[in-house]
């Protein structure tokens, strides 16, 4: 009885080991992943339109069906291919039953009785058919059933449906026969594609179109049999013709498509499609603008177009035009996508270093500014037009893109600085330190993508349109890169920090940004009450290589690069020529939003001088009220007014020792340093420069001359004539009174004297040298020096 209750139990042991292993196996019958095939990558816009998409890796258009199969197509294939779909687990009895008396009764293969699941499973093994294949098909629909709901396995089916030539996947028919999504298809079309697969080889639209034809009829006619459809509807759709060949696919981000798939922009992504925060409306135009303008700029040797259009609010991408698209001229390079392309940002960067001043407190908005000849170490700047204002305000030096200005700005705020807020501020492709830059980093020294600097300038733009929102206080999340997906809501994450540039200094930054004179007609645009005001900026590299101009609404971003792909550059290749106009032709398509508000706590009413821009000091006489932002530490007062003493007719300076005290009055004169003085006047008529003391008047006067070029202790090299013989040095100097007389000495010895224009050429010998410069009144400089011979 033991021996017999052993045994038993060990059967039942055996038998439910045997059970497990064979549930086992069944589970793990089912290959996973099902199908390995791979996808074609494809981008859809904000809407799921359609704007690019990459053939697969096997030659095959095959899009994924990511979203639910839609409903008229769904209706055709069950009725067309498996009615009892939703019934059956897998296999269909009585499907296979009638396939087998058809198949027996005519002696050959009329009908195969394969469901939907069926067919799912041979797409995936894709062996040869025959009866053990079939029954392999059979219990494997079954394993399907038990792993997949059935919107799953006609999902499956959508995706992996073999179409006709290279065509996969329902989706990938909808776009390749009729142009549009499968969403959008009519009953016409869903029916004309649900009897594709049966015979994708025999029957398609190119290729015995008769027989699809009628097949699409008959079918419609079943629809309407089981009013499915309406009467209405069947007229309809056996009015509409079959599709005669395949379809071009939508070509209108084929940079953006190369380039997301690629990791150009980041992580890349983990599905073969995209819904993407593109508009296709606004990126169609673009594209149409960018080739408007390649048509006329290419007959000067310029390529290439890039246009980046950013939503700030939703922090988004509008609109990705890496290029204009000519595949055909591979010289053009037009398959470069330069919206993450590392260039030379030219001029786009100085408002943030206008911005960081006005936050540090080293200058206020018009805070008069020096333009005049400078040496740095060896780095002598220059501005586009060669010439120079003496003294200009610190926002017109911005709107007007002066670059000495820019470079005295950096000398004062510092490259290290400089270096580290642009860092903060998301530009991570300058990794060679500051000192590699140095001070050419504020013109284009460095290289940065359209990429970067567009998003640093739409979170600057978003830190200001929150901050009323958020009390004055900044939100983190308002400093992240913009997203390319649409499915991908902005973090709301309620995290405060203290920014390096604060809403008060951005706003004026935006202020003065809009003063710069913008291209062609748009130059009359403050005539206009409905014009638009827009934050902006142009750059030029060195060499006319690159072309840039950005510009900013509260509502959007819009940057445009100019140029050509390999690098090389081109006569008349600016900012203001070429990329300008294009940012305003893209500008007019965006809708008009109203200004930045001003952001009043982080701002404070200061009276200011009206000459010099700067906190009003004790003899400032014209004053004014103005706005300023709230700095790190008090605003620089006015230096340039100061108290003299002159006779009545303010024709000299006097003193008590020189002059009767009843014939002294008290000035407040404006007064620059000589060499500012110099090139101010020259476009300022009403400037009036220090009277000169009346002679016998013992008091000290102030400095009348300065050297212009070169600097104390400079090192120059001996310049060569054309025939290789030692050339002339120019030396400069100014003096206030242009009417006298300035004598030159080298080394003791006499070389001349000038008279209104002060500037001798010297030659002399390499060693060091010692200048001497002295004018009539006994005013003396001495400019140490040494001339090195040049290689």
């Amino acid at each position: 009885m033991d021996n017999s209750s052993a045994l038993k139990s060990k059967k039942v042991y055996v038998g439910i080991c045997c059970i497990i292993i064979l549930l086992w196996a069944f589970w793990k019958s089912l290959p996973n992943p099902l199908f390995n095939a791979p996808f074609s990558k494809l981008v859809l816009d904000k809407n799921r339109q359609l704007l690019q998409a990459k053939i697969s890796d096997d030659g095959q258009w095959r899009f994924e069906q990511l979203t639910e199969v839609p409903d008229k197509f769904k209706q055709a294939i069950i009725e067309f291919e498996d009615k009892r779909f939703y019934y059956h687990p897998g296999f269909d009895p009585l499907a296979l039953s009638r396939a087998l008396y058809l198949n027996l009764k005519h002696g050959s293969v009329k009908s195969g009785g394969s469901t939907l699941s069926m067919q799912v499973i041979r797409m995936a093994r894709n062996k040869p058919r025959n009866v053990l294949e079939k029954c392999i098909e059979i219990f494997l629909a079954f394993r399907l059933e038990c792993s997949y709901s059935k919107e799953e396995i006609l999902q499956l089916y959508a995706s992996h449906a073999p179409f006709g030539g290279n065509v996969v996947g329902l989706e990938a028919a909808a776009w390749r026969y009729f142009g549009r999504s499968a969403t959008q298809l009519s009953w016409s079309e869903s029916c004309c594609l649900a009897v594709l697969p049966n015979s994708p080889s025999l029957v398609r639209p190119d290729k015995n179109r008769q027989t699809l034809k009628q097949k699409r009829d008959k079918l419609l006619e079943k629809l309407k049999q089981k009013h499915l459809i309406t009467q209405e509807d069947y007229s309809l759709a056996l009015l509409e013709p079959i599709p005669q060949k395949p379809l071009p696919l939508p070509n209108h981000a084929p940079n953006f498509l190369s380039s997301l798939f690629d990791g150009a922009l980041g992580e890349k992504p983990i599905k073969s499609q995209v819904l993407s925060s593109i508009d296709l409306r606004l990126q169609s135009m673009c594209n149409q603008i960018l080739e408007q303008h390649h048509q006329q700029l290419k007959g000067n040797g310029i390529n290439n177009i890039a246009c980046l259009i950013l939503d700030i609010e939703q922090n988004k991408v509008l609109s990705y035009c890496g290029n204009v698209y000519h595949p055909n001229e591979a010289q053009l390079e037009t398959y470069v996508d330069m919206i993450p392309a590392l260039r030379s940002p030219g001029s786009t960067l100085k408002p943030l270093l206008y911005a960081a001043l006005l936050q540090d407190g080293s200058i206020l908005p018009k805070t008069l500014q020096a333009d005049i000849p400078t040496q740095i170490s060896g780095y002598m700047p220059q501005n586009f037009d060669l010439q120079y204002d003496g003294a200009v305000p610190a926002n017109e030096a911005l709107a007007r893109s002066l670059n000495v200005p820019a470079v005295k700005q950096l000398q004062v705020y510092r490259t290290e600085r400089f270096y580290y807020l642009l860092r903060k501020l998301g530009i991570k492709s300058l990794n060679k330190g500051a000192n590699h830059y140095g001070l050419s980093l504020i013109l284009g020294g460095g290289e940065n993508s359209m990429w970067e600097i567009s998003n640093v300038y739409a979170s600057m733009a978003r830190l200001v349109n929150h901050y009323g929102k958020n009390s004055g206080k900044y939100l983190l999340s308002d400093m992240e890169r913009a997203s390319f997906y649409h499915d991908i809501s902005p973090k709301n994450n309620i995290e405060y920090f203290e920014p390096i540039l604060k809403a008060g200094a951005i706003y004026q930054t935006f202020e003065a940004m809009q003063d710069l004179v913008r291209p062609g007609e748009e130059q009359y645009w403050s005539q206009y009450i409905s014009s638009r005001r827009i934050a902006w900026k142009t750059g030029t590299s060195y060499g006319f290589r690159d072309a840039w101009a950005i510009g900013l609404t509260p509502k959007h971003v819009v940057c445009i690069w100019v140029g050509n792909a390999d690098g090389e550059g081109r006569p008349g290749l600016t900012g203001i020529s070429t990329a300008a106009p294009v940012l305003f032709d893209v500008i007019k398509t965006l809708p008009a939003s109203r200004w930045f508000d001003m952001p009043y706590d982080d701002m404070q009413k200061q009276i200011v001088c009206t000459k010099s821009g700067n906190v009003a000091g004790m003899f400032c006489e014209q004053i004014d009220t103005q706005w300023a932002n709230i700095s790190y530490k008090f605003p620089p007062l006015c230096s340039y007014h100061k108290r003299i003493h002159t006779d009545i007719n303010k024709q000299f300076r006097v003193s008590k020792s020189c002059e009767n005290e009843s014939q002294i009055i008290a000035n407040n004169w404006f007064v620059l340093p000589p060499t500012m003085e110099f090139y101010y006047k020259a476009k300022h008529a009403n400037y009036r420069s220090l009277p000169p003391f009346k002679a016998g008047c013992s008091e000290e006067a102030d400095l009348n001359m300065e050297v212009i070029y070169p600097r104390r202790l400079s090192k120059l090299f001996m310049p060569k004539e054309m025939d290789g013989k030692p050339g002339k040095i120019v030396f400069e100097v100014a003096h206030r009174l242009s009417n006298t007389k300035v004598f030159w000495h080298l080394n003791k010895q006499y070389l001349g004297s000038t008279q209104q224009f002060h500037k001798l050429g010297i030659q002399a010998p390499a060693g060091k040298h010692l200048l001497v410069v002295e004018d009539e009144f006994g005013e003396r400089i001495e400019l140490p020096f040494e001339l090195v011979r040049s290689q």
